[in-house]
């Protein structure tokens, strides 16, 4: 009819349950907190991410720069002269023409003199050819060895 259980065993099996509950909690403790440690981690892996891209994020200069259409078209004010600079960078500049135009050696070869200014102020750019190597690290002009050499001397 019933289930005959003693008192004993009714008391164990409450604790075998209260045991299983603890265990389940725990369990559950240390799932929560092993899954907030990897979101941790995936945020501030998103972080590191976020930062290299701001590094490479150049909006802000964009506040700087001026505008595409703004360089097309040249802005009067930003050209603009005074008149009295204007009038000595206007001396300055007739004075030098005058002194190339009575050089003598302007006078004799006009583009030698000129083409002479440029070699001395401007950078020179040393470009020697470079010997070609072969692969194994041998240049391709290399001697004979002595012993081909000896051969040759012998022939002859």
């Amino acid at each position: 009819m019933g289930k005959t259980t003693s008192r004993g065993d009714a008391a164990s099996r409450a604790e075998r349950k209260f045991e299983k509950k603890l265990e389940f909690y725990a369990k559950v403790r240390q799932t929560v907190t092993s899954l907030a440690a990897q979101k941790s981690i995936a945020k501030k892996k998103v972080r590191s991410r976020q930062k290299i891209l701001k590094a490479y994020d150049l909006s802000t200069l964009s506040e700087f720069l001026p505008d595409l259409n703004a360089s097309q078209q040249p802005k009067p004010a930003a050209f603009k002269l005074k008149s009295k600079t204007r009038q000595n960078l206007v001396l300055k500049e007739g004075n030098q023409l005058r002194a190339v135009i009575n050089h003598p050696a302007f006078q004799s070869d006009p583009l030698g003199a000129i083409h002479q200014h440029l070699q001395s102020t401007q950078p020179t750019v040393d470009e020697k050819p470079k010997r070609k190597e072969r692969k194994n690290g041998n240049r391709k002009g290399k001697k004979k060895s002595k012993a081909s050499a000896g051969l040759q001397s012998m022939e002859i």
